[in-house]
């Protein structure tokens, strides 16, 4: 027996309560899909369909048939999902037997069991625009739900900006430590050999660069070694200083 269409209050708290430091970008995209299906009334399947320039995808979605139905519209480069997502309007097909502005996909739609569809921009970031997309197996399922539908994707939109800010200071953040590191041991290595070699530190990290091009190997895991090497040597092997 379905459940009963979740309070329009409720489904916006559900969506403010996404710990972006507990759940990675995927999860979040998955619980926006599974807060609107379960709040929206008349929603059989739902989809977040995300555009980065020209490459459009199914970034989350409820079931296998509403990811073919957004692939179809991938595949002719038009169709409600992408352009609700590249113009932030509300775009609703009433009747798929009726549709004039899509009606390749609207035959294939209807030939599927879905009557009417609806779908509504997501303005997420400059470089990344949505859409949440709502499929219905009646016709004339979401007209009366435009209004509440669009403040419940303008909360989703919130939600995904935020993880999409939260996903690139982490990445950007991880970055950042590996350039550290990357640093700090090949300021090591360039220690040990100047203090081998009596050089200068440009000296030493030419020498370094060169084990590193004659080897094939990156300037990061040749200076790895190298302090590797010098704090656990092992007995009879030459050290890239003495090279």
């Amino acid at each position: 027996m379905p459940q009963s269409p979740l309070d329009l209050t409720e489904a916006v708290l559900r969506l403010g309560s996404i710990r972006h430091d507990e759940m990675g970008l995927d999860a979040v995209l998955s619980r926006i899909t599974e807060v609107a299906l379960e709040s929206i009334p008349a929603a059989a399947e739902v989809t977040v369909t995300l555009v980065h320039g020209t490459e459009a995808t199914t970034a989350a979605h409820t079931g296998e048939l509403a990811l073919q139905l957004d692939r179809w519209q991938f595949e002719q480069g038009r169709g409600p999902s992408l352009d609700a997502a590249t113009t932030g309007a509300v775009l609703i097909v009433a009747d798929m037997t009726e549709e004039r502005r899509w009606p390749e996909w609207a035959a294939r739609a209807h030939a599927v069991g879905v009557c009417s569809s609806m779908s509504l921009g997501l303005p997420i970031q400059e470089a990344v625009v949505g859409a949440l997309n709502l499929y219905a197996t009646r016709v004339g399922a979401f007209g009366p739900l435009a209004a509440p539908a669009r403040t419940f994707a303008d909360h989703a939109a919130v939600a995904l900006a935020n993880a999409h800010l939260y996903d690139s200071t982490a990445t950007l953040a991880g970055q950042m430590q590996e350039a550290m590191r990357n640093r700090a041991v090949i300021e090591q290595a360039k220690g040990i050999i100047m203090g081998q070699r009596r050089c200068t530190a440009d000296e030493a990290f030419a020498l370094l660069a060169r084990v590193s091009q004659n080897s094939n190997r990156k300037l990061r895991d040749v200076a790895e070694a190298l302090v590797r090497q010098v704090t656990q040597p092992v007995p009879g092997q030459p050290t890239a200083a003495d090279r």
